[in-house]
């Protein structure tokens, strides 16, 4: 694969650190959630960050699959959540997510073609495909 773009970025301390990129353009506390047994409160959490990356990765391939099919996107939106709870295969834990996507403009036969595409297209998609749970609904 021909690397074309590499993102770096520094976590100390765990889940209840501090995570910064190379360019510092993301620069965040990370809080342990009350869920998972910490105090919650000011601070993010890696499922908030892989939700946000995510979202904006499936959108903007939801985007390119359209443009090649010329299809016109005036508005789309995705919301991922990102759950985590004890494996079921093994020790430790896992990841599941549910992407909710809409794109009011489209037909629901064309809006569930495309994101069936993006989910092919999507490097998140790819990623994750035959290792975690990944739930797509068109809203």
């Amino acid at each position: 694969m021909a690397i074309l773009y590499t993102a770096t970025a520094t976590a100390t301390g765990g889940r209840e650190g501090h995570a910064q990129s190379s360019d510092g353009n993301l620069d965040v506390a990370l809080a342990l959630p009350k869920e998972l047994g910490g105090p919650g409160g000011a601070g993010t959490n890696p499922e908030q960050l892989f939700a946000a990356g995510y979202a904006a990765c499936f959108e903007s391939a939801m985007r390119h699959v359209a443009r090649g099919k010329k299809i016109p996107i005036t508005s789309a939106s995705v919301t991922a959540q990102v759950g985590i709870g004890p494996s079921e295969t093994g020790p430790g834990f896992g990841l599941a997510v549910h992407l909710t996507i809409s794109l009011p403009d489209l037909e629901p036969e064309v809006a569930q073609n495309l994101i069936e595409e993006a989910h092919q297209v999507c490097p998140y998609s790819n990623a994750t495909r035959n290792n975690i749970l990944v739930e797509l609904t068109l809203a």
